[in-house]
């Protein structure tokens, strides 16, 4: 079964933006190629907030995620070669979809005085990054399991060559942007 929102972009979203942009090729409307969901941890806290934040991002989006080591010593940040820094999960064909699902629908909502998200944030070559302040807004998340506040970055990669495109594709996706 497909997920909702693979149907909604193949039979309105696609369509929709091949009669406003005039593409002449199904091929050339963007898409959304992978969702990489990245979690921060400060090298400096205690041995266990790692763990829980690979924990945390595995029930989050239901996948295990890989943990990210350090490549250089930073003496200023207190930080050696193969240190342990973080995690990140790459999302791919359905469970992407199910993921910005959830994402939209039911947990940007959740973040307090939620406005929309910013229309700012692409970086050039049609690409959306997203910073999270904390993990308690999913509703896969306990919150009497909670033991640190924990922020994640999340950003969908598409294939639009404009952020203007990808824009337009996000919009009609269902992304609550705010209004400029």
């Amino acid at each position: 079964m497909k997920p909702r929102l693979l149907e909604k972009y193949l039979s309105e979203v696609r369509p929709a933006m091949q009669e406003k942009r005039k593409y002449q090729n199904v091929h050339q409307v963007p898409r959304i190629e992978k969702i990489i969901v990245n979690m921060g941890v400060s090298a400096s806290q205690e041995k266990g907030a790692l763990e829980d934040a690979a924990r945390e991002l595995a029930q989050i989006t239901g996948r295990k995620p890989v943990i990210n080591i350090s490549r250089h010593n930073i003496a200023n940040f207190k930080l050696r070669l193969g240190q342990s820094i973080g995690c990140r999960v790459t999302l791919r064909r359905e469970v992407m979809y199910e993921f910005f699902d959830r994402l939209v629908g039911a947990a940007l909502p959740r973040i307090r005085d939620f406005r929309g998200v910013s229309p700012k944030s692409f970086d050039g070559r049609g690409n959306y990054s997203l910073g999270v302040s904390e993990q308690s807004i999913f509703p896969e998340i306990e919150l009497e399991k909670i033991k640190r506040t924990q922020g994640m970055d999340v950003t969908i990669v598409t294939s639009a060559p404009t952020d203007d495109e990808a824009l337009d594709l996000l919009k009609l996706m269902g992304m609550p942007f705010a209004a400029k």
